[in-house]
């Protein structure tokens, strides 16, 4: 007797780097790549929503479309809100107005949808269910949220920051939700290990969120926290536990990125790697 797998899908976060993992997610809808849950961090939890709503290219559409106007991220927003990101324009405004976003498809497929967010009291990773895009739009904003130019933001009386602090890559936590069959999309080369803050950027980290010495703390391991999770991903990688899509080369995008060209870029690297590996892919999860 045949048992269904569960199979789950983490997205690594990385501003606009997740062009590369927008390649990714529109080529599993052209391949009808069925994934039951996806965790998603940062630009990956804004992203991930596209396939759950089967609109094919709409992040690539709408990151073109607004990449030079400083109502969706710039540091104008940043000077006048103190995000750099607008609440407004970007979330609501694009979703709502500019480039629908299709809720009810969404919430007819979704069969599992997670937002990894940062509590900056516990300086812990939390893992949100979103059930409804344009009612928690907050969530997304807050699993986003980058420190230092983003302000916090809160979700059901929690305060959140970016969810790459806490977990950038949360594979283990898919194993603890019980998928049997993990596809990882990260957006850095296998190479890629991160450095520690500079000691400038931890007295600006120590002044700027000093009501919250946990979050100190996890921003001060986060690099090392990082490349634990790249070398565990590697060794699982290894042993056929997981199965990971990466780029094959570096993406240099700025994360205030003006040139559409450079984003189309990414995001056809991101379906050329996916297809090099779509019949390994398939082969995992039907092993």
């Amino acid at each position: 007797m045949n048992t269904q797998k569960k199979v789950g899908l983490v997205l690594e976060g990385g501003s606009m780097r997740g062009m590369f993992t927008t390649g990714v997610v529109d080529t599993f809808m052209d391949e009808n790549i069925h994934i039951d849950g996806i965790i998603g961090v940062s630009a990956g939890a804004l992203f991930g929503p596209n396939y759950y709503s089967k609109q094919r290219g709409r992040a690539l559409r709408y990151s073109k479309r607004f990449c030079k106007d400083r109502r969706n991220m710039s540091f104008w927003n940043f000077l006048f809100t103190g995000n750099l990101v607008s609440k407004q324009f970007a979330y609501y405004d694009i979703t709502l107005k500019y480039d629908l976003f299709d809720n009810e498809t969404f919430m007819k497929n979704n069969t599992g949808y997670y937002a990894t967010a940062t509590n900056v009291e516990t300086g812990k990773a939390e893992y949100l269910e979103i059930k409804d895009i344009i009612k928690e739009m907050e969530t997304l904003r807050a699993t986003a949220a980058i420190p230092f130019v983003c302000q916090i933001v809160e979700v059901n009386g929690k305060k959140y920051l970016d969810g790459g602090v806490g977990d950038s890559i949360p594979v283990l936590q898919a194993k603890k939700m019980g998928y049997d069959k993990i596809i990882v999309v990260l957006t850095r080369p296998i190479e890629y290990r991160k450095k520690p803050l500079s000691s400038f950027m931890m007295k600006l980290c120590q002044i700027r969120y000093h009501k919250y010495p946990e979050f100190i703390k996890a921003m001060e391991q986060r690099y090392q926290d990082y490349n634990d999770t790249v070398e565990m991903i590697q060794n699982m990688e290894k042993n056929g536990e997981i199965f990971v899509v990466r780029p094959s080369e570096p993406i240099t995008l700025k994360t205030i990125e003006r040139n559409p060209d450079n984003l189309q870029k990414v995001y056809d690297l991101g379906i050329k790697d996916c297809k090099k590996v779509i019949h390994q892919l398939k082969e995992y999860i039907n092993s």
